[in-house]
């Protein structure tokens, strides 16, 4: 008899184990939406599939441009996290066997603990985020910022009012010495009106064919770029897009332009006017805005351009290795953590190039509202280098939303679909949904390489 069950544990999962696994899944993930909101920070998640604490000396994941730092003490079990956030504030270092007890507990009164978390949301929510401007204000606030902490914190969103100058040092186009940011600043903008005199304010009679013709191309995107957003339809702001394109690409020869960069100078625009401009981005207009400021904000969204795009320069280089690469990636991935739809999507034979090469090249601008955008970019910048990376693990969690909708669907449904994802009516919860998945999957395969082998 025990010979037999121990040879049939092998040969089968245990379904009990199974739905373990799923529950601490599910749980992890409430956990993480939760640091998503401002309760702490995503570099503080302790992510395990068993019950027991991780040694700390296993757990640390790096990352080029800063590490991720996975703490016993500050993130406690999954167990523990879980009593920390309903409970509101708890000691979460201790873990003993009174969690099962806990968990049973908890799962019987379901219902009256999910009315006291929305409570306790809508509540924490406002103590969370002044505390979180708090954080961020010690962290712009010093001589020099320290950048691996003030990822951390950007990783779950940045005020608004205080994500110009951190995007600016995220991405290395201001320096984290205060004393040197103003002079540095000064020198890149008027390095950045020199190259607009040099080689956009000349006469097409002083380029070559392929500059003319690489200027048209612009010039007909410009207006493509956001149409649903009523602010890139203004003239100047088009001729700021083309001003900052150009020079981009005169600057860049080894890709030049190419369709989809037009976007990615979008949100840099956005948040580089709200220094000047107040209200919703639908009142805006730059047209009383001295050309001081507009060259400034353009010489702002030029140089964090070049910074952002020096991190993926294959993207864009002929044929666009970088992107089909990543998307061949995002395919294994998919098989990986969810064979049903992958199988499916191949069965009908759909290539995965026909969807998500637009989402790598534009960066899922044009799959999402765009007023929940920058958030999304709070998140893309804070990875640093790594983005490129994680991109595939954002992606599959983007396209694993609609799980259960796609394998209803054949080729022609399929395509149609993703074409025209139903995001119009998305709010920070479900972008929030998509990177807390991201986040735990990064967490789980990256270091993994070989779980996403064929």
């Amino acid at each position: 008899m025990n010979s037999n069950n121990n040879s049939s544990s092998h040969g089968e999962v245990d379904p009990r184990n199974k739905e373990s696994l799923d529950s601490r899944f599910n749980q992890t993930l409430k956990n993480v939406q939760g640091l998503l909101k401002g309760r702490s920070i995503p570099g503080k998640i302790l992510l395990t599939r068993r019950s027991d604490i991780l040694d700390d000396s296993g757990s640390q994941e790096r990352s080029p441009s800063y590490q991720r730092s996975f703490s016993q003490n500050d993130a406690g079990t999954s167990d523990d996290m879980d009593k920390s956030m309903e409970g509101g504030v708890r000691n979460t270092n201790n873990s003993d066997g009174n969690t099962t007890d806990n968990k049973l507990t908890s799962s019987t009164s379901k219902n009256d603990d999910a009315a006291k978390e929305v409570q306790n949301s809508a509540m924490g929510t406002r103590a969370t985020d002044s505390a979180r401007v708090t954080k961020f204000t010690k962290e712009l606030s010093g001589q020099m910022v320290i950048l691996e902490r003030l990822r951390e914190l950007a990783w779950s969103g940045v005020p608004p009012y205080m994500r110009p100058n951190v995007w600016r040092l995220l991405l290395g186009y201001a320096p984290p010495n205060s004393d040197r940011r103003e002079g540095v600043l000064r020198r890149k903008r008027l390095e950045y009106l020199d190259c607009v005199a040099q080689f956009y304010d000349i006469p097409d009679t002083e380029r070559s064919a392929d500059e003319i013709n690489m200027l048209r191309q612009i010039a007909v995107d410009c207006p493509r770029t956001v149409p649903d957003v009523p602010f890139f339809l203004q003239a100047q702001v088009q001729k700021s897009l083309e001003r900052i394109l150009y020079t981009w690409a005169i600057r860049h020869p080894a890709s030049g332009y190419v369709q989809g960069i037009n976007d990615l100078v979008t949100p840099f625009l956005v948040v580089f006017l709200s220094e000047y401009l107040e209200g919703s981005i639908d009142s805006w207009s730059i047209s009383d805005m001295s050309s001081g400021k507009i060259s400034n904000i353009e010489a702002d969204c030029y140089w964090c351009l070049s910074k952002l795009l020096d991190g993926m320069q294959d993207h864009y280089t002929f044929a666009q290795p970088g992107i089909q690469r990543l998307v061949f990636k995002l395919k294994e991935l998919v098989r990986r953590i969810d064979e049903p739809v992958s199988r499916h999507m191949e069965d009908q034979g759909l290539e995965y190039l026909q969807f998500a090469f637009r989402w790598f090249n534009c960066l899922l601008i044009r799959e999402i509202p765009f007023h929940l955008v920058t958030r999304l970019w709070d998140t893309y910048l804070a990875e640093g280098d790594a983005l490129p990376d994680f991109l595939v693990y954002i992606f599959a969690s983007f396209l694993l939303t609609w799980s259960d909708e796609l394998q209803k669907l054949d080729f022609q449904g399929m395509v149609m679909f993703l074409q025209h994802l139903p995001t119009q009516n998305w709010t920070y919860q479900e972008l929030e949904t998509v990177l807390s998945r991201a986040y735990i999957w990064h967490s789980m395969f990256n270091s993994s390489p070989s779980h996403l082998a064929s």
